[in-house]
């Protein structure tokens, strides 16, 4: 079977979690038998057409823009040439998959030019990130989302959570819905220990605090400001023996306006940007990771840490209660209760054997439910039944 794939990021282009999944999932779907060929956007000194592991990159150019709308219109452009020139040349392709909305307006024309069956993935929405659609830059990305669900034969979403989304964002019916759960290279997340612990450690905190992690977008949908709100009775059931750690780039004035006025400025360190070496590092460092958000459709950050062996505490909103069980493979806390979430992060500090318990249970829960090549067997299925209908249907 051969796949033309979209999607707007791939390594080295890093922007946010598409081009994880992308990057790991298509050599799994490769090593069944299918000849897989991704466009996306160049990047740096990438080349513009290369392969690996086994997936076949076409990386096309976009000219620079002030306007980040008018730069995925030029990106669609780009991509629509370039790809109906590969769909004549080297076709015929069975199948075009586009990851989000950003690639829509091309996929949804090759679609039609090519009578080609295009399956969607949807790895989060409009709709979901704000809580409804309060501006016009909402209404427009929520619409270029619906027109992308529209038009899939078959959408797939990571959680049962974001197939309920589908019905209220776009009304669109849960039989066209497939849930495939996002997965993790286990080997490509093993903390390096060959450092310095403690000179590394010591970077961070005192010998005798516990750290207390987050790693992420700082942006108001991920909670970061919850998690500071719990940190005082934290910091105080703990004598003052923690520590909070917040990683990750963004405009974090606000988070650390908010730090100074609760007084815990002095245990709070918010470090920006760490690269994926150092961040490897810090886990192994690590006592507790949290992740507090308002909106997580699935939330891979927990199989990060879970792969990392450390105890995860989150919200239970979207996604995050099927990918952390409560109790059994991580703490799950209330949405924006701040008591609660700090009641969680001291359930871990303070039971070190409990957390131990967890984080064995959690280590376990990958292999069986988050293994790409599962993954990629239950993708080959939905390919195999929209090939298998298209062969049904007069287009």
């Amino acid at each position: 079977m051969k796949i033309l794939v979209l999607a707007w990021e791939f390594p080295p282009r890093i922007v946010g979690g598409i081009s994880r999944h992308v990057a790991e999932l298509y050599p799994e779907v490769v090593r069944l038998g299918h000849e897989v060929h991704l466009l996306t956007v160049e990047f740096g000194h990438a080349p513009r057409y290369e392969v690996v592991d086994g997936i076949r990159v076409h990386r096309v150019s976009v000219g620079e823009s002030h306007d980040f709308f008018h730069w995925v219109a030029n990106m669609n452009d780009s991509m629509g040439k370039h790809a109906g020139k590969l769909l004549q040349e080297d076709g015929p392709f069975h199948l075009i998959h586009a990851h989000d909305w950003l690639v829509a307006d091309a996929a949804i024309a090759l679609k039609h030019l090519f009578k080609i069956p295009l399956i969607a993935t949807i790895h989060a929405t409009e709709f979901g990130r704000h809580n409804g659609l309060h501006t016009e830059t909402h209404r427009y990305i929520n619409s270029k989302e619906a027109a992308l669900v529209t038009e899939a034969w078959r959408v797939i979403v990571c959680t049962q959570y974001m197939r309920q989304e589908m019905g209220w964002a776009f009304h669109c019916p849960a039989d066209k819905v497939d849930v495939i759960y996002n997965g993790i290279c286990q080997e490509k997340k093993q903390p390096r220990r060959e450092f310095d612990f403690w000179r590394f450690r010591r970077r961070f905190a005192a010998d005798q605090e516990k750290i207390v992690y987050y790693v992420g977008r700082l942006t108001y949908e991920k909670g970061i400001d919850i998690l500071l709100s719990a940190a005082p009775k934290v910091i105080w059931e703990m004598g003052g023996r923690a520590k909070f750690i917040i990683i990750g780039g963004g405009n974090a004035d606000v988070l650390k306006r908010q730090a100074w006025h609760l007084g815990i400025w002095h245990k709070c360190y918010f470090t920006g940007f760490m690269s994926d070496e150092e961040l490897n590092q810090f886990r192994c460092i690590a006592d507790c990771a949290v992740f507090p958000s308002r909106y997580e459709p699935f939330g891979i950050v927990a199989l990060e840490n879970f792969s990392a062996r450390i105890p995860v505490v989150v919200s239970d909103t979207g996604g995050l209660p099927e990918v952390v069980h409560h109790t059994k493979t991580g703490i799950v806390t209330q949405t924006g209760n701040p008591d609660s979430l700090a009641w969680g992060i001291l359930e871990v500090l303070k039971n070190p054997d409990y957390a131990q318990w967890l984080i064995d249970n959690a280590y376990e829960d990958l292999d069986r439910r988050f293994n790409w090549a599962t993954l990629a067997q239950q993708t080959e299925t939905v390919y195999n039944r929209v090939v298998q209908e298209r062969t049904e249907v007069d287009w």
